[in-house]
């Protein structure tokens, strides 16, 4: 045995206060991270892991063969700790546990649920992490996130698969400091506010894109060290770039080196499968009510803000958490204790998980993907809310996409899937969603979603772009949407980047530039995004005509007239009520030339007259070009 005192871990620079075993059992500790994994001594290593129905523990690793027993770990106190130091191990070398369970006399190897580094996938050891020698150079942007109002700021987001933007000619993975090079700029140069990184926590499945994470405290290192990432993200920041992650604090793989049975027992699941499986996903549900479990997870949050400095975290499948029955049948699952199934311990572990990120990293964010009608969601938890900072708008995605698949001379009798969301659009902080999940397993492009020959396709989905960045809501789309993809996205491969010889796809890319500049520097488009009194209808019920208009209002007074038609029928002298006289520069048309279209519109600026229409006091008069959007904005 390495350690000295069997009821305290051995002394590290990472340590925080005597309390923490006290903490961590309680559920309330944060940065868990420093209290457990591998941590360097002047001495050698330091090892820790919570395995309390151990009966032995020892760590095995290069650094002793790999000989079992050769450096056992003892208890801590009555926490379920179990520590020690190995003077010969050193950073970069491999490691796993070797843990023999109260009931047998086999010892099962397993990885270290804190461990902040892993060796390269298939296989599967820990790895003892150096020291960072990252240095940060995003001060400026830290603070001007501290003093942000994100609730009155542009956002759109740019999600991407780390492993399938780009490849190189072989195949190989481009690296955390390759994307720095190639990614972000590109990301800027297109106008979006923020990258937004599908998993890169380590995952053993590639097919899984990191949504079975195994690692929580961990990058994958298909891409490179976790300074790697770091300098990815510091990049973004220098580029005026925020960086979302994506987070699975819902379900975890099953792999026997991973947390399912950990120490033998349902650790960090339940150990009824009625409430420990996600069987649609062969998954393993966590165990929200136990308090070490919270603890590991809002650790593993803390982890990407703070060692990362990560601008938020997107957390995944809200409503598995959320549900007792979520995707089960009558008998598979257990009612809470009043007879209900909401899980109650997932929604009290949520509220605590959305305080602590508002709290200790002001200007952070955290956006849940959820689908039901779970009330409050993004409502704060002191108000009976769960905290999050953000919904995705999967009615809006669902609604919108289900409307454009009809042949325009149908739509008319679908007309209410269009304005249906205008109804809830502020009930919730909510983000319009065009993410990777309508773009997989069998659901082909957003372009072969759209009916109608090749000009059609495009102008349908030109339109609705511009449907999407003019609707109250935050913005989220999809790497390869920007490129009007002709197959589905393949994470083993990379992005159709051939597609930019065609000048229709280029127009794309030029059109979703130009509105996300247009969003971003026009208040009215953005500043009121969650409050009522930025959106209001012109006219909602141009069924025959396929036709919606509305005005989007800023904080500072200014407003713009959103028209569009979603037939390729032109509409001449189209009339609209405004709320003033005076001229209407047009500062945006998706039929434009630049993007494809047939360059039909209304000359760049339009009169509206003294006279009352719609009940409002000036008219309006415009074509709406076919299958297009126009923006107009008045002069002062």
């Amino acid at each position: 045995m390495r350690a000295t005192d069997p009821d305290v871990l051995p002394s590290t620079d990472a340590a925080q206060s005597p309390d923490d075993v006290y903490l961590f059992n309680e559920g309330r500790l944060l940065q868990a991270y420093r209290l457990l994994g591998a941590h360097r001594l002047d001495a050698g290593v330091r090892f820790a892991v919570w395995a309390p129905d151990a009966a032995e523990v020892s760590v095995v690793g290069d650094f002793n063969g790999w000989n079992v027993g050769a450096d056992p770990l003892q208890p801590v106190g009555q926490s379920g700790i179990w520590a020690g130091c190995v003077p010969e191990a050193r950073p970069g070398c491999r490691y796993k546990y070797a843990i023999m369970r109260r009931t047998g006399s086999a010892r099962h190897l397993k990885f270290d649920p804190c461990a902040q580094a892993f060796e390269l996938p298939p296989r599967t050891a820990s790895v003892v992490p150096p020291n960072s020698q990252h240095v940060w150079r995003d001060g400026e942007w830290l603070e001007r996130r501290r003093r942000a109002d994100w609730l009155h700021e542009p956002m759109s987001v740019y999600e991407a698969h780390a492993g399938s933007w780009k490849r190189h000619w072989d195949g190989r993975f481009y690296s955390y400091r390759e994307l720095a090079e190639q990614l972000v700029p590109y990301v800027s140069e297109m106008g979006f506010t923020h990258l937004e990184l599908m998993p890169v926590m380590e995952h053993p499945f590639a097919g899984s894109w990191g949504y079975q994470t195994t690692g929580y405290f961990a990058p994958t290192s298909r891409f490179g060290t976790p300074d790697d990432l770091r300098g990815l993200i510091d990049r973004c920041h220098q580029a005026g770039l925020g960086v979302i992650l994506d987070w699975v604090p819902t379900h975890f793989a099953r792999d026997d080196f991973a947390l399912s049975l950990f120490d033998g027992t349902a650790l960090f699941e339940h150990a009824d499968p009625r409430q420990g499986t996600h069987a649609e996903w062969g998954t393993l549900a966590f165990n929200y009510g136990r308090r070490e479990v919270r603890s590991f997870l809002l650790s593993s949050a803390h982890y990407w803000l703070d060692e990362f400095h990560a601008d938020g975290l997107r957390v995944d499948a809200v409503a598995a958490m959320l549900y007792l029955d979520y995707s089960r049948r009558p008998g598979e699952w257990v009612p809470n204790a009043a007879g209900g199934r909401e899980n109650l311990d997932a929604a009290s572990f949520l509220r605590e998980l959305n305080v602590m990120v508002h709290q200790r990293f002001p200007g952070a964010v955290t956006i849940a993907e959820e689908s039901t009608a779970w009330p409050m969601v993004s409502r704060p938890a002191h108000l009976g809310g769960l905290g999050f900072s953000m919904k995705w708008n999967m009615g809006w995605m669902n609604d919108t996409l289900g409307y454009m698949r009809h042949d325009p001379v149908h739509r008319r009798h679908h007309h209410e899937r269009l304005t249906f969301s205008g109804i809830y659009a502020h009930n919730e902080n909510f983000l319009l969603p065009l993410s990777h999940d309508e773009v997989v397993h069998g659901k082909g492009s957003l372009l072969h979603k759209m009916p109608g020959d090749l000009w059609r396709q495009f102008a349908n989905l030109r339109l609705l772009f511009t449907y999407q960045m003019t609707w109250p809501g935050k913005k989220l789309n999809f790497m390869g949407n920007e490129l009007a993809q002709r197959s589905e996205w393949q994470h083993d491969g990379e992005l159709e980047w051939g597609l930019l010889q065609h000048s229709e796809h280029r127009g794309m890319q030029q059109l979703l530039r130009d509105l996300n500049r247009i969003y971003t520097g026009t208040r009215a488009l953005h500043a009121l995004d969650f409050d009522r009194a930025g959106f209001e209808w012109i006219d909602c019920n141009d069924a025959d005509q396929s036709v919606i208009s509305y005005l989007r209002f800023g904080d500072d007074g200014s407003f713009v007239v959103v028209a569009l038609n979603f037939t390729p029928v032109p509409r001449h002298g189209y009339c609209l009520g405004v709320p003033l006289a005076g001229r209407y520069r047009e500062i945006f048309n998706s039929d434009s030339r630049h993007y494809g279209g047939s360059d039909l519109g209304n000359g760049g600026v339009v009169t509206a007259i003294d006279t009352p229409c719609m009940g409002r006091p000036a008219r309006l008069s415009l074509t709406l070009p076919p299958l297009a959007g126009v923006i107009l904005r008045r002069d002062p």
